[in-house]
């Protein structure tokens, strides 16, 4: 069992704003014992950080007082003359352990955004997979994941008002596909909708369903995922899927 948890993030003045408003929410879901933590897409003003270390300074204290991951979203970065959209892990050690390249950059992003070619797994509390927004639409990313052994994914997004109800659908869609719970927090403010997501799985007689945890307003939320409840429905699963042409 694993105590996971997403925090909703709205607008802010600037980064060191946002990053303090956000540290509160941290340290309440730490005080909670919340083991793994995950935020939304580019939510900070100034969305292109190059320095991980500097920005996050604060979550990499927090992350070590409250023995947490935390994975603090995903933000344009340059290197090597090249840019990339990705998602840094913070380890319950305070450091950085890695980051999750987006595999399907978006619309406009695609003009300056190299994709990554990689789906990774994380191993601090549990063995965990991030899928960045758009990455959701395609299935092949979350099966992967799952497939490399992923017990939960988190999909750090941000999505419009307009683009909510669709959204919504994939993720569920991903995590009945693959028998796997996500979580998956957005921005919410005058153009994106909020409505981030704990997606658990719940079975009844031979029926398999979705439950949702859903946010309102800038807040947090964490719950225990008993990860046992989901081997036996993802080996069946896995076990039903043919080989085709």
């Amino acid at each position: 069992m694993t105590k996971v948890g997403l925090i909703q993030t709205s607008n802010y003045e600037n980064n060191k704003k946002g990053i303090e408003n956000v540290s509160k929410l941290l340290k309440k879901l730490g005080t909670d014992e919340t083991e793994i933590v995950c935020l939304p897409e580019q939510w900070l003003p100034n969305n292109k950080i190059d320095d991980y270390d500097k920005e996050f300074s604060e979550f990499k204290k927090i992350s070590q007082e409250y023995n947490m991951t935390i994975i603090p979203g995903a933000f344009y970065q340059e290197k090597n003359n090249q840019i990339s959209i990705n998602s840094p892990i913070i380890s319950p050690d305070g450091e950085i352990i890695g980051k999750q390249e987006k595999i399907h950059p978006y619309d406009y992003e695609k003009e300056i955004v190299s994709p990554g070619n990689e789906a990774k797994i994380f191993n601090t509390s549990c063995k965990f997979g991030v899928m960045i927004c758009y990455d959701t639409v395609f299935p092949g990313v979350a099966d992967t994941l799952t497939k490399k052994g992923a017990q939960i994914l988190f999909s750090p997004s941000r999505i419009v008002k307009e683009g909510i109800d669709p959204w919504k659908m994939y993720v569920q869609v991903r995590s009945l596909e693959n028998r796997i719970p996500i979580v998956a927090p957005n921005v919410i403010d005058r153009k994106f909708g909020g409505n981030s997501l704990i997606i658990e799985l719940q079975k009844k007689e031979k029926i398999v369903k979705t439950k949702l945890t859903e946010l309102y307003g800038e807040s947090s939320e964490s719950i225990d995922i008993i990860f046992s409840n989901y081997k036996e429905i993802r080996k069946h699963r896995l076990e039903d899927r043919n080989n085709f042409q």
